[in-house]
């Protein structure tokens, strides 16, 4: 059963409370709609349609649905608005850009030009050890996913 929060905005467009959403998809698992701002035209959001803040929050079977979701929604948008390429974005925390916090999915269809530009720096000046030892941590954490 799909949950919600109060003063959510996208459990307000998953319970159709909103008469603005732009809703294009909507099955027993997600919603998929057009932001109120998109970036391009063709900018979708996928929701779950339960209430999940972000992925730390997100059960795999939600994560299953979401993403066969998202894979469908994305041949979508290629087929209606062509693009040269396509952003999958997902943002977790303040920091991380997340403005809503209810987890959605970006799909932004790219063309080359457009207004929303690069998104990594052309180069970074993190050290050999740095890079082995963050590897090396995030290894052994790995390890301990298995364990669980």
């Amino acid at each position: 059963m799909p949950t919600s929060a109060p003063d959510c905005p996208f459990c307000e467009i998953v319970q159709r409370d909103d008469p603005d959403a732009r809703e294009v998809y909507r099955d027993e698992h997600v919603v998929a709609f057009f932001p109120t701002e998109p970036a391009v035209l063709g900018h979708t959001l996928v929701v779950p349609r339960e209430h999940v803040p972000d992925v730390w929050s997100l059960s795999e079977e939600t994560a299953s649905h979401l993403a066969r979701a998202t894979v469908r929604l994305a041949g979508a948008v290629r087929e209606v608005v062509e693009p040269e390429g396509l952003n999958i974005i997902q943002s977790n925390g303040a920091t991380a850009t997340q403005t809503v916090f209810h987890l959605h999915v970006h799909l932004v269809p790219r063309r080359h030009g457009d207004a929303i530009g690069p998104f990594w720096p052309e180069e970074t000046d993190y050290s050999e050890r740095a890079k082995d030892q963050m590897q090396d941590r995030v290894r052994q954490a790995c390890r301990e996913i298995g364990r669980g």
